[in-house]
């Protein structure tokens, strides 16, 4: 299974920055996935649409157009994308967000310890039936944004994967 988790995470290779969008521009993530990126998809279905690109330098295949986004799948299917900065939720959570506001957006959200004696963040856990955000942060702003199928984005948190 771990192999199934790792095989379909990409990241943003070494040697490339990730370049600010225009407000605009910037993506949204919601509990369905992102425009034209649906949860579920498989990665043979979003490679044949041209959304996923396996040939690119990274742990992984990335998503066309979002550079930082890793897409996470399981058993061919997408479960899961780790976003950071320019791409937010639609209620305005991105990387660097205070955790007062996303406790105002999510005031239902779980809140989960990370381990001790670990490196990891702390988590907030925004759950809407089969889906989720899992919000990590650093005690006083969100760090990463993994959305998708809860129970994945669970699983992610209490085994402490990465998106590599």
């Amino acid at each position: 299974m771990t192999a199934a988790w790792l095989s379909g995470s990409g990241a943003i290779p070494p040697d490339h920055t990730a370049t600010r969008e225009p407000a605009a521009s910037v993506a949204v993530v919601d509990l369905d996935g992102l425009a034209d990126v649906d949860f579920g998809d498989t990665e043979n279905e979003l490679t044949r649409r041209g959304k996923l690109h396996t040939d690119v330098y990274a742990c992984g295949p990335t998503l066309a157009g979002h550079e930082t986004v890793s897409p996470v799948f399981v058993d061919d299917r997408l479960v899961l994308l780790w976003v950071g900065d320019p791409v937010r939720t639609p209620e305005g959570v991105a990387t660097g967000t205070p955790l007062s506001e996303v406790h105002e957006h999510y005031p239902g959200a779980r809140l989960l310890d990370a381990p001790h004696g670990t490196y990891r963040f702390d988590g907030l856990l925004a759950r809407e039936g089969d889906r989720a955000y899992l919000f990590l942060h650093d005690g006083r702003t969100v760090r990463k944004i993994i959305a998708g199928y809860a129970a994945w984005a669970q699983r992610a948190f209490d085994e402490g994967h990465s998106p590599c």
